[in-house]
């Protein structure tokens, strides 16, 4: 009887460990480090990053493009010719994605999600997905020039690429001498 009991109970911690298994073990898969992604972007010669300050007057745009308050009060980004990058983050469903977006003479040029932190909706990194974004352009509203296809059980992480690439649009043209 005592036998029985033993194996129950070392049956019964067994399943207890692996049902509280740490699960980010899944998550935090760096794709691209994102001064790997400025070396790919510039060729080599990467330039001094400069600091755009998020004042007063951008913060009600930014929030109406992120759909929420909160987000940082200056922003990095590196910039040549009329070419500028920047490295983003915003919450997918818990956790956040790094993004590297590179804008053209006010359009999408490159899309690459550097660090995703999530443990559902990664194939947002693929080609397949982030190849839509190229070309797109910041129309009426702060809304892109095209309609992004979703994924079907990565929708909070489309919708975060797809503020991601409205606000590096937005502060593109902030940055750009018209």
């Amino acid at each position: 009887m005592i036998a029985r009991y033993k194996i129950y109970l070392h049956s019964l911690t067994l399943l207890t460990m692996l049902c509280v298994w740490p699960t980010s073990t899944v998550a935090d898969q760096v794709y691209l480090a994102p001064q790997d992604f400025l070396v790919e972007v510039f060729a080599n010669a990467v330039p001094e990053p400069k600091v755009l300050w998020i004042t007063k007057g951008l913060r009600a745009d930014t929030r109406a493009i992120m759909t929420h308050s909160k987000g940082p009060r200056r922003i990095r980004y590196w910039t040549q010719s009329t070419r500028s990058a920047w490295i983003l983050e915003e919450i997918g469903k818990v956790k956040p994605i790094t993004t590297g977006i590179v804008i053209n003479d006010g359009h999408i040029e490159r899309v690459t999600v550097l660090i995703y932190r999530e443990s559902r909706g990664w194939e947002v990194r693929h080609s397949f997905f982030t190849d839509q974004f190229i070309g797109a352009r910041l129309v009426e509203n702060h809304r892109l020039s095209r309609s992004i296809d979703g994924i079907s059980g990565a929708t909070l992480s489309v919708s975060a690429l797809t503020r991601l690439s409205r606000l590096a649009l937005y502060l593109h043209e902030q940055i750009s001498p018209d």
